[in-house]
């Protein structure tokens, strides 16, 4: 028997606990749970006290087990986090049964089991299921934003219309100012919607060749208002004559958004306020171009830097971070061929640098698309528009004309295709979210009929961010237009087309 004793795998504690839990003594320890808590094995039974307050984490928890055990009798599997002689802690699954003595304490006999390990995988796969359980909701907020963006950027696309050709016309002072005003507002209502789309929906990567200064400009504009409620002072150091890189603006964009928030919840939980400091420049010795993110916040200690990039790692508390900016940040360098790094002194502020590469194998070869003629040389082609919102259409249809350009309205696909049938166009713009006969259905049945018709299409769309159209219009190879647009973008495209 005392062999069984000794050896036994899970801790053994028989003793005795005074009356509410004070007092006690040890009877009987195994080895197993002396080095459970951290004891020395030469150390005698009576001094061994795995149930004394300061071995609990939660003081009340203490309590709490010993009520239970004076009413009921016996716990089976009760877990408590407990603290070793070190101060380090774990988590103790406790079997045990009591009775009272005369006195009114209890002789206790317990088995504690050593469940640290299990705790902490039971915890990731909450913190897992955490995390599949908001993707979920942020794919559900991503459908409902699409549409909304959609019913926003239909009358946003008609009053930027409007505005411009008014700005072209002969008009007072006061009244050029308000244009002038409606202009300025209508483009800043059009960039939030576009930055809902960027950051509430994933979406494929699109490069083109980007300013990086300017990304950086329309990114720390969507924090401006926030950094002036939270007192957090931005400096910027742009390098003038930086060359473009080859990158999907939106992804950049993510990367950049991702930083700057970091940033600026470390300055502001450690010092109430912050000063933020963003600059860029050209890296001549391996032709990339840098963007460095400074903070003044606490900075990130050492044993972290290699941890921070890894999924789901973060130090914020529960439900207040994800764990994935900086992971998804480190996927999209590592797809632009560039790379992102952190440079930090604990108590100096931490500062981000992302790399990029200035030219590279990564760019595509691109042939060389004939001059777009002058609109006096397309005077009097042939225009089918096709879009389902009267007021955009009018608009729309009015530049056209005012241009130079014979226009024909259809409201949907299906009118479309009968309007096809009976007259020849030389362009078609077209939206692309319609009732009846959608856009995309439209462009298979003139493809299907003439395909020299369906490469001189011009799609318009409210949303293409990470949907079927998104794919549709990379397939089709045909020019297309976010909504809103301005009428300059549109009589440049039809140029473009006629071509």
């Amino acid at each position: 028997m005392a062999r069984l004793f000794e050896a036994v795998r899970e801790g053994v504690f028989i003793g005795s606990v005074g009356r509410e839990g004070t007092g006690g003594e040890t009877l009987a320890a195994n080895p197993c749970l002396r080095a459970m808590f951290g004891y020395d094995a030469a150390t005698p039974d009576a001094a061994i006290a795995p149930f004394a307050p300061d071995r609990f984490a939660d003081p009340a928890a203490r309590g709490a087990l010993f009520e239970r055990l004076g009413v009921e009798g016996a716990v089976t599997g009760y877990l408590l986090r407990m603290r070793r002689l070190d101060g380090s802690s774990l988590w103790v699954e406790v079997t045990a049964s009591a009775e009272r003595d005369r006195s009114g304490g209890l002789i206790v006999e317990a088995l504690l089991r050593d469940v640290s390990e299990r705790k902490k995988l039971d915890d990731q796969s909450r913190d897992l299921y955490q995390q599949l359980l908001q993707a979920e909701k942020l794919a559900a907020l991503g459908q409902t934003i699409s549409g909304v963006a959609h019913e926003l950027n239909n009358p946003l696309a008609t009053i930027l219309s409007w505005a411009e050709r008014l700005a072209d016309k002969e008009l007072d002072q006061a009244t050029r100012r308000g244009v002038d005003v409606i202009l300025g507002e209508a483009d800043r209502a059009a960039r939030i919607v576009r930055n809902l789309l960027t950051f509430a929906r994933k979406r494929q990567s699109t490069r083109t060749m980007i300013d990086l200064n300017q990304v950086v400009t329309d990114t720390l504009g969507l924090r401006a208002d926030e950094h002036r409620l939270t007192n957090v002072e931005v400096v910027t150091a742009l390098a003038s004559g930086l060359p473009s890189v080859f990158a999907d603006p939106h992804q950049i964009q993510q990367v950049l958004l991702n930083l700057v928030i970091n940033a600026e919840q470390a300055m502001l939980s450690a010092n109430g306020r912050g000063s933020l400091v963003v600059r860029t420049w050209h890296n001549g010795d391996d032709d990339s171009v840098a963007l460095e993110v400074s903070d003044d916040g606490p900075g990130v200690p050492v044993e972290m830097r290699t941890k921070i990039f890894d999924p789901f790692f973060t130090t914020k508390e529960v439900g207040e971070g994800t764990g994935l900016g900086l992971t998804v940040a480190y996927a999209i360098m590592q797809e632009h061929g560039g790379r992102i790094r952190v440079d930090s002194r604990p108590g100096r502020g931490a500062s981000f640098i992302v790399e990029l590469p200035v030219s590279g194998s990564d760019a595509p070869a691109r042939s060389l698309r004939p001059a777009a003629p002058s609109m006096e040389a397309v005077r009097g082609a042939a225009v089918l528009l096709v879009e389902d919102e009267r007021a955009l259409a009018t608009a729309l249809g009015d530049a056209l004309t005012d241009a130079g350009l014979l226009v024909d309205h259809a409201a949907d696909g299906e009118e479309a295709l009968a309007r096809v049938r009976q007259k020849t166009y030389d362009v078609i713009v077209c939206d692309l979210k319609m009732p009846r006969v959608d856009g995309m259905t439209f462009y298979r049945a003139i493809a299907a009929a003439t395909p020299a018709l369906a490469r001189r299409i011009i799609f318009v769309t409210g949303d293409v961010a990470g949907t079927d159209a998104e794919r549709f219009l990379d397939d089709s190879g045909c020019r297309w237009l976010a909504k809103p647009f301005r009428l300059g973008d549109l009589l440049r495209a039809v140029r473009e087309t006629l071509a």
